[in-house]
């Protein structure tokens, strides 16, 4: 295997492909094919974002769906589940998911000019991604256990879905195993966030479930740490724990950068960063998170 850049750095190929595999992965959740799942019973957008995204761990309960997704407060979570489960068993989300997709999907790179970097990243990412080490990655885990859709009809787009969903939640369960190391709670790591002076936090305090009080109370002992100021900003002690749990999120998914040599993994970066601008550029995913679109109700 070439030599990986071992570095908090966000240009360092592990940083970009974290990066890069997140707005294709998020594309049929922002897509109005997701209101499908409407017709078929559920109420409302995160009524079935937890059905959908938890749905390949089986028919589980509210409490491992909260702390598997680490950062919704429980009661957010347990508007949707357990009671998911009676609109559709979990298979039978995975297959609605999966036409959901393949339509979203389909519909907004359809015009994609450079339908080889498809192709490429579909077959790159197929070659890895369901093969990396799934110790203490429950989402990972549960996913890499699903059928690739090329073996079940599908083709190189929903491959490339697939594959990027793959390493979106490899990375997502990493970084929760970071933010617990960095003793910050699922209320204080946004909290942490917005004080860096990423997203609004009144916006993600409401779609993440907490009440007011409940973040204040995380900003008071962030406070008390040293971590934000009062006033609400990032401490530099505060950015150290920032970098650090970055760092240690990259640590823990090198083994994604890892498995292709140097000049394979540019490729598929270069591939799948040029699919990802397209999205962008075209309006089937936002640019920023959270998107502006998207509420509590939604």
């Amino acid at each position: 295997m070439g030599e990986i850049p071992r570095t908090e750095d966000r240009r360092s190929p592990i940083r970009r492909l974290g990066r890069f595999v997140e707005p294709i992965h998020t594309v049929a959740y922002y897509s109005p094919e997701i209101y499908g799942f409407n017709d078929d019973g559920f109420k409302g957008w995160w009524h079935a974002y937890f059905a959908y995204r938890s749905a390949p761990m089986g028919a589980v309960s509210a409490p491992t769906v909260t702390s598997v997704f680490y950062n919704f407060a429980p009661r957010m979570v347990s508007r949707a589940v357990p009671g998911c489960w009676d609109i559709m068993a979990p298979d039978a989300v995975l297959a609605r998911y999966r036409e959901i997709t393949t339509a979203s999907m389909s519909r907004t790179l359809a015009e994609h000019p450079e339908p080889a970097d498809i192709d490429g990243a579909a077959a790159a990412l197929r070659s890895f991604t369901a093969d990396l080490p799934a110790g203490a990655r429950p989402l990972y885990g549960a996913w890499a256990q699903q059928p690739w859709p090329s073996d079940d009809g599908g083709d190189a787009t929903m491959d490339l879905w697939h594959g990027c969903t793959l390493l979106r939640e490899f990375r997502f369960d990493a970084h929760n195993i970071a933010l617990a190391a960095a003793d910050l709670d699922p209320v204080e790591c946004h909290a942490m966030m917005t004080s860096g002076g990423h997203g609004n936090g009144a916006t993600i305090q409401k779609i993440r479930g907490w009440t007011l009080d409940e973040w204040d109370a995380a900003c008071a002992r962030l406070v008390e740490r040293g971590l934000i100021t009062d006033e609400g900003t990032q401490t530099p002690d505060g950015n150290a724990v920032r970098r650090e749990v970055e760092a240690e999120t990259d640590r823990l998914s090198l083994a994604a950068a890892e498995a292709l040599d140097a000049d394979d993994l540019e490729t598929l970066l270069g591939q799948l960063e040029r699919v990802m601008d397209y999205l962008v550029a075209t309006g089937a995913v936002s640019g920023t998170w959270p998107p502006p679109h998207v509420t509590v109700s939604a």
